[in-house]
Parts: structure tokens; sequence; C-alpha cells
């Protein structure tokens, strides 16, 4: 097969969707690889690394997706490459539909097979293509609520650490999942008060168990939430339903319990926010004030730290592209049910569930 390897082209996007390493496998399994000129230069790796591992290497991003049987990206495709994709051609990326309308449109139109690493599940219901990428935003949604916390950039002039005599930040973590599970043990390892939520009680007994003193587990619910933002300073937002779009969990009239410069980070904003005045941002334009309160919504942060999420992500993602790549997309499906999970759709069909009912569309279930 011909697996092409685009640069990516959203805002500040710096990862790549695999490190040489990852093409040289793929060489070594008797397929071609293309990829763009300077693709990896945002994550270290140069053109000549890619040579060396076997890849060839084309000019343009139109080239790529001429060439390529499949594609391997970071993040989802955005309008100028609409028109770039064909009908049977495989798309293996993040594509989070459930919260882009204009995406889900463009992906049906095209005809192109869209397998959506967020949604490929384990029989135990883990997600081993987000997992990555979740501790990587989950560690840096905690730097992120740290550095806005600052004065001098619209929060209450806080350290997460304390001092001496001087009480630490209290943060409070939603969701005790991967994101929130890397939050807090960040959080808790700069001195920091955190409590992190659940709806799961299971989860939070694993949690009070694992997690150091500094880490309070309590049960999620709206009074819950509403008591502890009367003098919360950070919240982190990392709630997830696989492929579906995130609950709202702070809702616009919950700001007002909030003192000014509190900072909410929200981590789900992929899926379209856990925090109803959420709206994405981008590492240029990181952050927004409402009500006093500052949101910082970027809807890609491990691109902040590409060579670290470019290689955490190849070295999860790679076993699942040689198989698409050595038997197929459908062949592949049907020899591991967890890649047939990441399947949204099929050559103009829905066959995710929980995309076609955010939107409204007609629902095929996969047949491979």
């Amino acid at each position: 097969m011909k697996v092409g390897i685009p640069k990516e082209i959203k805002n500040n996007e710096n990862r790549v969707g695999m490190t040489p390493s990852g093409v040289a496998e793929l060489v070594k399994h008797g397929h071609q690889v293309v990829v763009q000129h300077t693709a990896g230069e945002g994550s270290g790796f140069s053109d000549e690394e890619y040579v060396k591992a076997g890849a060839q290497i084309l000019p343009t991003i139109e080239d790529v997706y001429a060439e390529a049987e499949m594609i391997v990206k970071v993040k989802e495709p955005i309008e100028p490459e609409y028109a770039l994709i064909r009908k049977g051609q495989v798309l293996f990326t993040y594509f989070h539909f459930a919260c882009d309308r204009p995406l889900t449109d463009a992906m049906m139109k095209s005809g192109a097979i869209c397998i959506a690493y967020e949604t490929v599940e384990k029989a135990d219901r883990s997600l081993p293509l987000l997992i990555p990428m979740s501790e990587v935003a989950g560690r840096m949604a905690v730097q992120n609520g740290a550095y806005y916390l600052q004065k001098t950039k619209g929060g209450k002039g806080k350290l997460m650490a304390g001092v001496p005599g001087v009480k630490p930040a209290k943060v409070l973590v939603l969701g005790g999942g991967t994101v929130g599970e890397a939050s807090a043990r960040i959080a808790a390892g700069m001195g920091a008060d955190v409590t992190i939520t659940d709806i799961s009680l299971p989860r939070l007994k694993q949690l009070a168990a694992e997690m150091p003193a500094n880490v309070h587990t309590l049960y999620s619910s709206e009074h819950n939430i509403r008591k502890e933002l009367k003098d919360v300073d950070v919240v982190i937002g990392s709630v997830l339903i696989p492929g579906d779009a995130a609950p709202k969990l702070i809702t616009k009239d919950m700001l007002k319990l909030m003192e000014p410069g509190t900072v909410l980070v929200d981590v789900a904003i992929d899926q379209g926010g856990c925090f109803e005045t959420s709206h994405p941002t981008t590492h240029s334009e990181p952050v927004y004030t409402i009500d006093g309160i500052v949101h910082y919504a970027v809807a890609n942060i491990p691109g902040a730290v590409p060579n670290t999420s470019t290689t955490a992500l190849t070295n999860a993602t790679l076993r699942y592209a040689l198989a698409l790549a050595d038997k197929g997309w459908k062949q592949a499906c049907r020899d591991d049910a967890s890649l047939a999970k990441g399947v949204n759709m099929v050559e103009g069909k829905c066959t995710f569930e929980a995309v076609a009912k955010v939107w409204g569309l007609p629902y095929t279930p996969l047949e491979i």
C-alpha cells in the first residue's frame, strides 16, 4: 500500500502523523511511504531522516493526497484539504466529528474511509490511541493553568505550590480518566491542593488509593461542583464520552460563583468542551475572558510539545497503521474489533452511532 504523511496545516500544529522510525517499519513491511516536504520539521524530524527510513519526499500536500491510498495524520482535515480527499481513500487520524458539522459533511461527501483514533476502543473500554495524547494534554493542562494564574496573564496572582505560611492554589479536576489522572498528579506534584471528581465510585476508590495525599476525591454532581467553585483557582475540564459531544459541567451562570482571575482549562474542547462558555482557541491566541474568568480552550494542546507528542502517538498508532496497510482496512477491522470501532464513515455513510445522533444523520452499522 502507498501511505501518505502530509504536513499538518492547522494553526500551530507542529506534530506529524508518523516518526521516521514508524516509516521504517512500514517500509520493512513492503509498503511505499510518501512524506510531504518539511512535514516533520516542527517535531524535530528532518526530510533526510525520512529518506533514510525509506520514504519518498514529495513537494506539496496535493502530491501526497493524490498518490496515497491511506493518509496518516494527527489532526482532522481542515477546509483546504477537503477537496484533496477522494472516494475510497483511507484517512487514519483524529476526527472528533461530534463537534464539527462542516467536517462531518465534507468527509461524507468525499466518500473516504474515515478511521478515527479517538474511537478505537478495546474490550475493556480503554482508548489506546487517545491515551498518549490525553496523558500529554493532562500534564500540559496544569502547566497552562499555572501560567495563566499569574496576575500578569489575567489570573489571581497565585503560585500553585504556595510558600511556607501561604496556602497553595486549589485545583479542581472534572473527570477521573486519563486526562484527569495526569492533571491531578502534575498539580499534586506542583504542591497544589487538588480535588478530582468522577461519577464512577470504583474509579474514585482507585484514585483515592493511588493518588498523593494532597489529592482528594469527590463524587461528580452539579451540587458538589457548585460548592467547589466558590474558592477554586484552576479548573481542569477532562470529561469524555467516546465519539460523542462532551457534557456541559460548568454552565454560564456558574461563572458568577468563581472569583475573578479563576482559570478554566477545557481539555474536552475537541469534543465540544465541557464548559458552556468554551469555544476553541489556538496556541497563537490561547485564552479569552468572560465575566472575569480566564478560559483556555486550545484544541490541540499536545501540539505545543510536538517531539514528545509525535513519538508517543506513533508508538500507539503504528501497530494499527501496519494492520491497515498489510491487510486493507476491511480485513484489518474484521481481525480487530477495537479497530473496527474506529471506523466513523465509509463512502458517504455514517457508521458511528454517536456522531449520527449528534447531527441527526442516518446511521449505517458497519458491514465488513
